[in-house]
């Protein structure tokens, strides 16, 4: 089972027990952190696709670290001008340990209110 995720402005397929680096994200290292605009769970036939997220669904993970891409060279020349300009750009991000995918809330919610209730 996996999920796509949008963080960031970009879109990411998490699994448990993996981890993603995603864009640079306002978190302490070792805190948890959660993602709740679930664009896809799949998950065989049970698969759900949201429009334009899935109600209820989240995914949990802890930060790992943050850290820095390899660099990208960007390199612009005009031909037979003597212009030319190099940079170099290293785009920050945030690795995340996936532990949980949650499908629904709903159904957690419920069965802790029947427990209550049977008390």
């Amino acid at each position: 089972m996996y999920a796509i995720v949008e963080t960031g402005g970009k879109q990411y397929q998490m699994e448990e027990g993996r981890y993603v680096d995603v864009e640079l994200l306002e978190a302490d290292v070792d805190s948890k952190i959660s993602f709740d605009k679930i664009v896809m769970l799949v998950n065989g036939k049970k698969s759900k696709i949201g429009q334009p997220y899935v109600s209820g669904a989240s995914v949990e993970g802890t930060v790992l670290r943050h850290g820095k891409a390899k660099k990208v060279i960007v390199y612009k020349q005009r031909p037979k001008k003597g212009y030319r300009v190099k940079q170099g750009h290293r785009q920050q991000f945030t690795r995340v340990m996936i532990s949980k995918i949650r499908t629904s809330a709903k159904k957690s919610a419920a069965k802790e209110e029947s427990a209550e209730s049977a008390e």
